[in-house]
């Protein structure tokens, strides 16, 4: 495992015994907020994910949600989630020792042997900023869903590792603002390549399911926007918002 490294300067951290979720603290703290402030939850009661969709939190996994100050266009804005998801990747390979095996999922979540380990949510504080809210199954895993696409796994469960929230938080953060100045400095394109370097299947066929229809295609990359790029039978598309599955 890696060293403790230096907390980026520019960002408050805030630790909380318990809390309803760390979206919903994010939202209450934001017009009190002035800069940066990751907001860490030892234990969350009604955490929750894409869609409304509740997130199933067991004590010892990692909640924390990211306020982010900045004056980005609301598209430019969503794009930070692809910023979130490689420093989550980086930070897991970089305080666990392991490359093999994680892997990220597009949009933003991240995968571990091929189960999901971890989600990410981004919403809008309406005041020139964002949520950046990141669960990760640190230690358990919720029972799985079987209409989800992919099965839930735990760090824990399928490393051996035991890891605190707080370690992951001290790599989390560092890792986060490395991305993020690289975003600012250079826009999405290095942003883009870095994810495509750690995405799954890229290439191969998958399904694509939005709120109205199910799309057949090769992964063939992500667009300047963030969006999908399948090749289906009729042509190349861009998918802005999906769950995705792989056969």
């Amino acid at each position: 495992m890696s060293t403790k490294p230096a907390w980026p300067q520019g960002y408050d951290r805030l630790v909380l015994e318990e809390t309803d979720s760390t979206m919903a603290e994010a939202q209450r703290r934001a017009p009190q907020t002035q800069g940066a402030c990751w907001i860490l939850a030892l234990r969350q009661t009604a955490g929750r994910g894409r869609r409304g969709r509740a997130w199933v939190d067991p004590a010892g996994n990692f909640a924390a949600t990211l306020i982010l100050r900045s004056a980005d266009a609301p598209q430019r804005l969503a794009l930070r989630s692809f910023v979130a998801a490689l420093a989550l990747h980086d930070a897991l390979v970089a305080v666990t020792g392991i490359e093999q095996g994680f892997a990220l999922k597009w949009p933003n979540d991240v995968l571990l042997n091929g189960g999901k380990l971890s989600g990410i949510l981004l919403e809008s504080l309406g005041q020139g900023g964002v949520a950046l809210g990141i669960g990760v199954n640190l230690r358990a895993s919720p029972v799985p869903d079987p209409d989800a696409a992919f099965p839930p796994v735990s760090l824990r469960g399928e490393t051996g590792i035991a890891l605190s929230p707080e370690t992951l938080l001290d790599h989390l953060a560092p890792a986060f603002d490395t991305w993020e100045r690289r975003f600012v400095t250079y826009g999405f394109e290095p942003i883009r390549s870095a994810f495509l370097a750690r995405v799954a299947r890229l290439g191969e066929p998958i399904t694509a399911r939005t709120m109205t229809a199910s799309l057949d295609g090769v992964f063939e990359g992500i667009d300047e926007s963030g969006g999908l790029v399948l090749k289906t039978r009729d042509g190349r598309v861009s998918v802005p918002a999906a769950d995705i599955f792989f056969p």
